[in-house]
């Protein structure tokens, strides 16, 4: 087999070989040549554009392995420090710096001699940036980040006792595979019971942080903070409206889908009733899926399956592992939930998930191995900008490797009928997440378009749109306390509000890749790669286009993807 070699970062010409980052006065004189360096013609701009891309990939890159580390041990008082000194010591200055830099480029009278592909994308966001840059949300953005962590605090010290095991949620979680009822049920109440003793600290955090982010939305001068969000990731391509028809196209065509697979689980389970912890278990009452054995079966066997598609995806993979940079493990201390971090100077991007064994984490390791790709294609493009895609399509990398992926996963099941079910299992569980996609989107519409809501609003407000998404099936009886409060394992209304309706838009192109796959392979991963290089050098629906699907989100397009994935479950059973 050919050697493969790790990538080499590319050399440091203008912040220096030498350079450590070790407090703000080693940073700000490379800032202030920035701010003051003449331009006198256009390659001086392009050069400038470079040094400036250098500096700030190298920031992005110690700020990455400070909360890779972080949330590898949450314990680590030494690791919470490390993120703090730079969350708190070095990026509200990056904030006034990154303003002035944006309108020295706006200001150039060379711009417009840059013809390079992506600066016209670039430019567009600076410009954007520059109208929303309020320096006085800076110390409100840090506080905002330094209270986000201590959801990662709390979550991560979660674990619960069963059969006299003190385990962490997600392994607890694997129990509700299990085929014994009982053993779902307690598993179910108990990881349930764990959370909600810590319901009221949640709300305390989450009213914190929504009138935080509320306060940064009037500074910048507007009406409430879905407005700011949409201004500030870059929102160009669609609207808040283009949101609410994904939500009603999502109620209309596939929650009846997923009622009727609700009732076919009801039947086959011969249960009175069906209860949240009859959801996750075999209908036909078999053992859950073991895919692999451990951490490092599982990284063996997904260099297998990339091999099957690409070597090159393979290499990929191996060149993470010889660099040490996975940790897939679930362990107590670590924080939940599964990244991958794109690590700007060196290319090569860490992989961070809570592996136990189950199907949910090959869906993982898959996901998150698409953004790795997405990392090493677009790794030779030359501003970081270019490189900085929006969620849009950095999901549609991820979501689509788990379909493409899906058509070699002989290499984690070696009978028919478990790779078979395996396949049911994904296909069901996209048409499950859908839903819950649009449910908290459109939870956090409503909590933005009303940022004075009391605790117990919040609630009515979050049970009504759950109703909406939800089965008719399934019954809470018995433990609707628990049930007002589903929201809050969602990290990404406490982390990253806003972010979670691109998970949609990119699963129906996702679905549209993984069409074309099935229909010429070569062609299919072509066209999947074309849109990938591409990073953000052009616009969402032309990086769609590259890839040969649609970025298109109305009723008419998501019944027909549905219609298709509904085919294809029906040849797996």
């Amino acid at each position: 087999m050919e050697e493969i070699v790790i990538p080499q970062r590319k050399p440091r010409k203008f912040i220096g070989e030498e350079f450590l980052l070790t407090s703000w006065a080693e940073v700000q004189p490379l800032y202030e040549n920035l701010v003051s360096r003449a331009i006198t013609n256009v390659d001086d701009l392009r050069q400038w554009f470079i040094d400036r891309s250098e500096l700030e990939s190298y920031l992005s890159e110690n700020m990455a392995w400070r909360y890779i580390k972080m949330t590898c041990d949450t314990a680590s008082e030494e690791n919470q420090k490390n993120y703090q000194f730079f969350v708190e010591q070095i990026q509200p200055q990056l904030s006034v710096y990154n303003d002035q830099l944006n309108k020295k480029a706006l200001e150039s009278p060379y711009l417009d001699e840059l013809k390079d592909q992506g600066f016209d994308i670039a430019i567009r966001g600076m410009k954007k940036a520059v109208e929303i840059f309020c320096e006085d949300n800076i110390p409100l953005e840090t506080q905002i980040q330094t209270k986000q962590t201590e959801y990662q605090a709390i979550t991560g010290a979660m674990t619960v006792t069963i059969n006299g095991e003190e385990m962490t949620l997600p392994k607890a979680g694997d129990l509700l595979q299990s085929p014994d009822r009982t053993l779902r049920e307690e598993a179910w109440t108990k990881i349930s019971e764990r959370r909600y003793q810590e319901h009221e600290k949640f709300d305390a955090l989450f009213n914190e942080l929504r009138d935080l982010r509320h306060q940064v939305a009037k500074n910048a001068g507007f009406a409430n903070y879905r407005d700011y969000t949409f201004a500030a990731l870059g929102r160009f391509d669609y609207t808040p409206q283009d949101c609410f028809n994904f939500h009603e196209a999502v109620a209309e065509t596939v929650v009846p889908l997923v009622d009727k697979m609700a009732k076919e689980r009801k039947e086959k389970l011969k249960v009175e009733e069906l209860r949240p912890w009859d959801l996750k278990v075999d209908v036909d009452g078999k053992p859950a899926l073991k895919p692999f054995s451990d951490g490092e079966n599982l990284l063996d066997k997904t260099v297998q399956c990339f091999q099957k598609i690409d070597g090159k995806l393979a290499d990929y993979i191996r060149i993470m592992r010889r660099m040490g940079h996975f940790d897939v493990e679930s362990r107590k201390g670590k924080a939940p939930g599964g990244y991958n971090y794109p690590l700007e100077e060196i290319g090569v991007p860490f992989i961070f998930m809570n592996a136990t064994s189950s199907l949910r984490d090959v869906v993982t390791m898959v996901h998150e191995g698409g953004h790795a790709i997405h990392s090493f294609e677009v790794r030779d493009l030359p501003i970081n900008y270019f490189r900085s895609t929006p969620s849009e399509v950095a999901e549609l990398a991820s979501m689509s490797m788990e379909l493409i992926s899906m058509e070699h996963w002989e290499v984690f099941f070696d009978n028919e009928e478990d790779l078979k079910r395996a396949k049911v299992e994904h296909l069901e569980d996209i048409l499950e997440v859908l839903p819950w996609i649009a449910t908290i989107d459109k939870f956090q519409h409503w909590i933005y378009e009303n940022p004075t809501h009391s605790i117990e609003e919040r609630q009515q407000a979050w049970l009504k749109i759950y109703e909406l998404f939800s089965d008719s099936v399934t019954t809470w009886k018995g433990y609707e306390r628990f049930k007002k409060y589903v929201w809050q394992r969602q990290l990404h209304v406490f982390e990253l509000p806003f972010y979670y309706i691109e998970y949609g838009m990119a699963q129906l192109g996702a679905i549209s890749v993984w069409r074309n796959y099935k229909q010429d392979a070569r062609k299919g991963l072509e066209g999947y790669l074309n849109a990938l290089k591409l990073g953000y050098t052009a616009p969402i629906g032309k990086i769609y286009e590259a890839a040969n699907v649609k970025f298109d989100f109305s009723k008419e397009y998501i019944a027909e993807l549905m219609a298709f994935v509904e085919t294809e479950l029906e040849k797996l059973k």
